[in-house]
């Protein structure tokens, strides 16, 4: 006997033991050694990480994707596997070591931590993939990869060495996001753009003539940094600006400094921003490198790693420079107290004119949280300008598309105007540049350190001392191996020629340019191949009122506690529901709640099932029902194994959700258990049509678990294994068969039980619309019924009138007077309501509350119409008012429909 209710805890534990037992997700199983292959890699999560919705929602549609095709009997790998997370690994690492009062990274020295770092992992590291597995996904976990494998890292060592020969790997000094606190440089996907309350400074710097005298004119810049005057190589202004045409070609004496700068025009200065005139520090401001090289501006890096003022010394600062000593003693100051001592210095000299609040995104980083600076150093790049041009080749050949398909324009874009990719980081875990240097300047690139030493004798005819470049790869570079690499490239194995090209790969969209576009890239260049088919981009998971998670606002929902509530098929199913195309997902836990009242449902069902009879008989022939009733839940559930396959074949998961929810509680719980009841428990039934209705009722609850699989699979796989029980190979569910039931369907069952399902929805409906009380039976009239309608009348005539609650069913050539009227697959029925209710007072009612809801659209419409509103809003308020007017215009619909029925005859 099943058990009254459904615990998932126990469940799920049970089940994920069955399924480990069986190897159930292992690729290449023999059984399937000829079936089509089906692959994805997960992308990997960090080694530090621990799930957040945004791993749910990923890892859940990747799950739904995987069983769907293993059910559908492909040969499914799904590539497991942890990033090693450069900057948050060694953060951890280093955090551990204060708290447990260890020395610390410097004082144990690289080889010594990075040992440290190893060890943490083996003992702490990857705790996410037992997170991965509580959400149920059946990743082949055997082959479980880690980007500082001993295969991964080969696969490094080979890309870059490879691309610096063909000249695609270079050293150069570029403007990189440098994180004071870790003393490195950052992808921009680690830098947070934060709303800051600051300043706007506006000083004045003289103008001076071709010999270097003060002419009397001046020109006044704004500035949000003060401190970085100091490095300030020109000023720019906007070429037509009236203003300022007699000025450009002419000098400035920079204050405090001394140093003898241009005036140039360049469209980047904004003539409707600040002064107009900005002062350009080419070392320190992303903008100002570009227009200092279109100047020919020489860039002066005035901070050290700390984000310190570097000057005493500094050759490029003093080159041309005349210092006060005031400016000379900043050296060694903080930039934050640099600043106020730079204004307070241009105030003493009367240079400073004006200071005006000014509110201004400053980037932080994501980990450190300190303010991040545009800083000049020597750094490893890739060009990857023809590298981008074979991936947008690809999309437009159609190699690889984007779901949905909106996004190929943003990928277009990013790619046509992609810039050098920044690939070394001054950390000590990740993957070392193999680069070694000789004592004169000498540069050899090798896969190891004897290679470079061979490389190095034969240049310098002798034997020399090498250094190992100190920094290591961006962990993107790594990532960007990721579908090839994890299946064994650069080695020619089974599994790459098997499962390469993956099929589908599903990640976010904020990673579509720092992830995606990169493993196309190289991919493309490394193998010759786009690595995946199909690229579906997730959006955002909110909170219930639609703003952003995070930490500081306290609205963070943990997936692994909504999990121990309401179980892991309750979570799933409610993501995969709410998985519109492009929409991000508002999640409220009432929501999930439902989806577990929902398992309820199907648990309870199932009991009522086991309760009435209703046993598997292996030898069910779906095909040889003479029931309506049977044969009319047979086509509807073919009907929904169509409707959901062909959504998950388009990456509607929220359509694919609907399609099995609504089979599940509304068809099969709700109407077909409701309509075989005189069937399994009247007196008097026809024994054979209820031997045949308990079989149907039991197939049909298999059909059920293998639909529901890919969203709920821990319940399913239990159902399953309790109605097989005592079943010879019965197996698990998860390497069973999807559901074929296209060729049982039948169109006179569906036109009977389907006519009969909508008369009785459509009373109700009407009834609920008319504010007829719940209580009072009402008559129904068949109008003008054909021979066919009345025969279906009379045999569930006891039906309706139990169902639909009427106290008579009658046939009339005419509507009576004062009735509502239905029109149900062509045939009119009309409900009498005179006595019942007050129609006249029931119009005014609903005229009175559409027009409230046409007002109430009017007035969102006018709000949505404003560009301001939409532009200045944040995200999730323009969200919440489209989706109130959404919601006014189907109440709308509603109130027109239930006007429309009431009539007067």
């Amino acid at each position: 006997m099943m058990d009254k209710t459904f615990d998932p805890a126990p469940v799920e534990a049970r089940i994920r033991a069955a399924w480990e037992d069986a190897d159930a997700f292992r690729a290449g199983r023999p059984e399937r050694a000829g079936a089509q292959p089906y692959c994805i890699v997960i992308p990997p999560p960090n080694v530090t990480g621990s799930l957040h919705m945004g791993h749910a929602l990923n890892n859940t549609l990747q799950d739904i994707l995987c069983r769907f095709e293993r059910l559908r009997g492909r040969d499914v790998l799904w590539q497991p596997g942890t990033d090693h997370a450069g900057i948050a690994t060694q953060m951890v690492v280093e955090r551990k070591l204060m708290e447990t009062q260890q020395p610390g990274r410097r004082e144990l020295g690289r080889e010594a931590f990075v040992e440290k770092v190893w060890a943490w992992k083996a003992e702490s590291g990857g705790a996410i993939v037992e997170q991965l597995k509580r959400l149920g996904a059946s990743c082949d976990w055997s082959r479980e990869r880690f980007t500082m494998d001993e295969g991964l890292s080969k696969a490094v060592l080979k890309t870059f060495v490879d691309l610096h020969a063909q000249g695609l790997i270079y050293r150069d000094k570029r403007l990189v996001n440098w994180d004071p606190k870790f003393q490195t440089a950052i992808s921009d996907l680690e830098v947070l753009q934060v709303e800051v309350k600051g300043h706007l400074w506006h000083f004045d710097y003289p103008v001076v003539d071709a010999d270097g005298a003060p002419t009397g004119d001046i020109i006044t810049v704004a500035t949000t940094r003060p401190e970085t005057m100091l490095g300030d190589t020109a000023v720019a202004v906007h070429p037509e600006d009236e203003r300022y045409t007699a000025l450009v070609g002419k000098r400035v004496r920079l204050p405090l400094v001394g140093r003898l700068i241009p005036i140039v025009a360049d469209e980047y200065s904004d003539p409707e921003k600040g002064t107009g005139a900005v002062k350009i520090t080419p070392a320190h401001d992303f903008n100002d490198f570009e227009v200092g090289r279109r100047h020919r501006a020489p860039a002066i890096n005035v901070l050290d790693t700390e984000a310190r003022i570097a000057i005493a010394g500094n050759a490029a600062f003093l080159e041309g420079a005349a210092p006060e000593p005031e400016a000379l003693a900043l050296h060694g100051l903080d930039r934050f107290e640099a600043r106020k001592r730079v204004v307070a210095l241009m105030e003493e000299r009367g240079l400073c004119r004006t200071i005006e609040p000014n509110t201004h995104a400053v980037p932080h980083g994501d980990r450190s949280n300190v303010v991040i600076e545009p800083y000049l150093t020597d750094q490893w790049y890739v060009n990857v300008k023809p590298l981008a041009e074979r991936a947008l080749q690809a999309v437009r050949d159609g190699q690889t598309k984007f779901v949905p398909e909106n996004y190929e324009k943003i990928f277009f874009q990013w790619l046509e105007n992609i810039e050098p990719w920044c690939i070394s980081r001054q950390l000590w875990w990740g993957h070392q540049i193999p680069v070694w240097y000789d004592e004169e300047g000498g540069i050899y690139v090798a896969g190891s350190e004897a290679e470079a030493q061979a490389k190095a004798a034969a240049a310098r005819g002798r034997a020399v001392t090498l250094t190992r470049d100190a920094d290591v790869l961006d962990t993107w570079f790594s990532s960007a191996l990721w579908p090839f690499s994890t299946l064994g490239w650069p080695e020619a194995t089974p599994e790459l020629s098997r499962f390469y090209p993956t099929n589908t790969l599903v990640t976010g969209k904020d990673i579509l340019f720092f992830w995606v576009a990169r493993m196309m890239m190289m991919g493309l260049h490394l193998t010759d191949r786009a690595p995946f088919d199909t690229v579906y981009l997730h959006t955002l998971v909110r909170d219930a009122s639609g703003a952003k998670m995070s930490k500081s606002k306290g609205n963070v929902v943990d997936p692994l506690g909504l999990i121990d509530q309401y179980g892991a098929d309750a979570l799933r199913f409610t993501l995969a529901a709410m998985a519109a195309q492009g929409r991000d997902i508002k999640l409220a836990v009432n929501r999930v709640e439902g989806y577990r009242n929902f398992a309820t449902k199907l648990w309870n069902a199932s009991r009522f099932a086991e309760m009435n009879g209703c046993r598997l008989d292996p030898t069910f022939d779906p095909g040889a029902v003479k029931e309506t009733l049977n044969a009319w839940a047979i086509t509807e559930a073919g009907k929904a194994v169509r409707e959901v396959a062909s959504a998950l074949e388009a990456y509607r998961f929220n359509d694919a959700a609907a399609a099995a929810y609504r089979f599940v509680w509304n068809i099969f719980c709700d109407w077909y258990l409701e309509l075989a009841k005189p069937v399994l428990q009247g007196e008097g039934a026809d024994p054979a049509a209820k031997a045949e209705t308990q079989a149907s009722i039991a197939f049909l609850i298999d059909q059920i678990a293998k639909l529901l699989h890919p969203f709920m699979p821990f319940l399913t796989e239990e159902l399953w294994a309790i109605k097989g029980e005592g079943i010879p190979d019965r197996g698990l569910l998860a390497l069973a068969a999807w559901p074929d039931l296209d060729r049982f369907a039948d169109a006179g069952a569906e036109a009977e039980i389907g006519w009969v399902v909508e008369l009785i929805s459509e009373v109700r409906s009407a009834r609920s619309e008319t504010n007829v009380p719940a209580a009072a039976q009402v008559p129904l009239v068949l109008v003008k019924a054909d021979p066919a309608t009345r025969a279906r009348a009379e045999r569930w005539g006891e039906t309706l009138l139990r169902l639909a609650r009427l106290s008579a069913l009658t046939f009339a050539e005419a509507a009576p007077k004062n009735s509502v009227q239905l029109l149900v697959r062509g045939s009119v029925a009309a409900l009498p309501l005179e006595g019942i209710v007050d129609l006249a007072a029931e119009v005014a009612r609903l005229r009175k509350e559409a027009a409230k809801a046409e007002g109430e659209i009017a007035k969102l419409d006018a709000k949505l119409g404003n560009a301001d509103f939409v532009a200045r809003a944040p995200e999730e308020v323009v969200e919440e008012q489209r989706e109130r007017r959404d919601a006014e215009a189907a109440r709308l619909d509603k109130l027109r429909e239930a006007l429309a029925r009431l009539t007067e005859g």
